[in-house]
């Protein structure tokens, strides 16, 4: 009856991607799938993004529509045959609204959470500055960059090509059944960052497997200036 869950347009998303130790991860890999790696290394990423035009089933949400994203996610990839599916795995996400939060909780058994949030983006002639601010235990953290305003095609082998190159979605339901989903969107274009900040409770938002990020500097921080994104209704569980 459905074939798209969500349509949205992703704007301005930043990656701080750090490179971890493999078993910080493998409690919540989902069954059936194994980690992927760039250059030898298993990165997670601290993501923050704009969710703009956003809709259900094709009917807008008009007071919902436009808010920030935050969210913890690591890489993987789900062998079959000769065919590799490449995809993502969250550790949390967070938005400002109780009820989407909710939603995504209810029907697909994520790990979302709600908390205040804020941005701030300008755009000049010749930069972007991005701010993504989310607060928790009253301290509000932030992720933000500074970079160039020309979008540019990724370059094939690059750590940008690699974090953002990832089409499927993985949930670990429980210890023996995981869930698959398409997220569909063009190669996105992005811009040199020439400087960035974190300020990240990762204790807090994340738990104690993640609160050593907070004293380590990100191996690479990314920005993309996104595009229309839809998200399939269908999810396959194995």
């Amino acid at each position: 009856m459905f074939d798209t869950f969500l349509s949205a347009h992703w704007e301005n998303l930043i990656m701080a991607n750090y490179a971890v130790n493999p078993a910080v991860l493998l409690p919540y890999l989902p069954k059936g799938v194994e980690l992927d790696m760039f250059n030898n290394k298993i990165y997670v990423s601290l993501v923050g993004f704009m969710f703009k035009k956003t809709s259900l089933f094709n009917l807008p949400i008009p007071f919902f529509g436009t808010f920030e994203e935050i969210n913890l996610r690591f890489y993987v990839k789900k062998i079959e045959g000769d065919h590799i599916k490449r995809g993502v795995v969250f550790i949390n996400e967070t938005v400002p609204h109780k009820s989407v939060a909710w939603l995504a909780n209810k029907l697909y058994k994520e790990h979302y959470i709600a908390v205040p949030t804020k941005s701030s983006i300008e755009i000049t002639t010749f930069s972007k500055n991005i701010d993504y601010q989310w607060k928790i235990n009253n301290k509000w953290n932030h992720l933000a960059v500074n970079a160039t305003v020309e979008n540019v095609k990724m370059q094939a082998g690059s750590i940008e090509e690699f974090i953002f190159e990832h089409y499927y979605g993985y949930t670990k339901i429980n210890n023996h059944l995981s869930q698959e989903y398409k997220v569909n969107h063009p190669r996105w274009l992005v811009n040199e960052v020439i400087d960035y900040a974190v300020d990240c409770d990762f204790k807090s938002m994340y738990g104690e497997d993640f609160s050593f990020l907070s004293n380590q500097q990100p191996d690479a921080v990314i920005l993309a200036q996104g595009s229309p994104v839809t998200v399939k209704w269908k999810r396959t569980k194995f």
